[in-house]
């Protein structure tokens, strides 16, 4: 009796996959997934050459099965829901300055930083071709924004085109700024605050000390301005349930249920630890910054996560970003990540 060799082994369990395909793949929906079991790179080869070769896809690959989409990933619809489509969102880098230097910011903001401010007519320019492009929300974030010198005018050409989020520590809420945020729009504009713990030592560790008392104070009145406003905490992990505090202690201030972002750390900018993300594991979440366009916001001093230096056309750009992101899924890469910035 002759023992099969290891080059036969290997050939059977390949054919033998071919066939598992078949029938399993075969008996899906269009449209719908399924986990076909691995052992080896080798095989992961076997699924996508069956895959390239019989109209359907690998979605990704995983630690022991690849996910196989059955029909042929022609566009993102079948990938992302419409609201997460690349584009629908569009996030301005207001500027990079800040009143804060906080110890895990992404993109480095302190009061020492280069301003590298985006001028109105380029916010104009880029709202209306993100319009052009489908984009149905708009993001102002820096650095802090209340600390551009025409931000009231910006404010007011983004919530004119679109429902508008403006990040902000609520801290500078005094003087001549605080004349600009009165003029703005209560109905199109969100203001979302920087909020980390329900009590301060968490938030001024990594804030500095006593922001969390003056964030608190700017969130009031901006309640009292009439103005919509959400939380937005960043965690090292999740695991200390400090959101649930969070939660109740912006119901004291009137802020409604539901309207609490919780963000991790980013290894980017000044944070030392935190997620390491890449193109290839990020959903975008197109940005603009006087510096190009961005693949993320999270990642808008990251040199490779930049998409283009130059700022306009914008729709061009946003294709590529869809077409290189749909080319990760493709090919099978680790499942992207959603990565919540508002």
């Amino acid at each position: 009796m002759t023992t099969a060799g290891p080059d036969q082994v290997r050939s059977a369990r390949r054919a033998q996959l071919s066939i598992r395909l078949v029938d399993v793949v075969g008996r899906l929906a269009a449209g719908t997934t399924t986990l076909v079991p691995v052992e080896s790179p080798a095989e992961v080869e076997v699924v996508d050459t069956w895959c390239r070769g019989t109209g359907n896809s690998v979605l990704a690959v995983h630690p022991d099965a690849v996910e196989v989409y059955r029909g042929r990933l022609s566009d993102l619809d079948s990938i992302l829901p419409p609201d997460r489509m690349p584009g629908r969102r569009l996030w301005l880098y207001t500027n990079f300055h800040c009143n804060l230097a906080c110890d895990y910011c992404c993109v480095s903001s302190s009061p020492k930083a280069d301003p590298r401010v985006l001028g109105v007519d380029s916010v104009a320019a880029l709202v209306t071709e993100a319009g052009e492009a489908g984009a149905t929300e708009l993001f102002l974030t820096g650095g802090e924004p209340l600390m551009h010198p025409a931000i009231a005018e910006v404010v007011a050409i983004c919530t004119t085109a679109a429902p508008t989020v403006m990040l902000t520590n609520a801290m500078l809420f005094r003087g001549a700024r605080l004349r600009a945020l009165d003029s703005m729009p209560r109905e199109a504009l969100t203001l979302q605050v920087s909020l980390d713990s329900a009590t301060p030592d968490l938030h001024d560790r990594h804030r500095g000390a006593g922001t969390w008392a003056r964030a608190v104070e700017g969130i009031r009145t901006a309640r009292e301005m009439g103005f919509t406003v959400r939380i937005a905490m960043t965690v090292a992990s999740r695991a200390g349930g400090e959101e649930v505090e969070v939660e109740r202690f912006a119901a004291t201030l009137g802020i409604r249920p539901g309207q609490l972002v919780v963000r991790h750390i980013a290894k980017e900018g000044e944070a030392t630890q935190g997620i390491v993300l890449t193109r290839a594991t990020l959903v975008p979440e197109v940005c603009a910054t006087a510096d190009g366009i961005w693949w993320h916001p999270v990642g808008a001093t990251d040199e490779a996560m930049r998409v283009s230096a130059d700022l306009l056309p914008l729709r061009p750009t946003i294709e590529a970003i869809r077409e290189e992101y749909l080319g990760y899924r493709r090919r099978g890469d680790v499942l992207a990540a959603s990565f919540p910035c508002a």
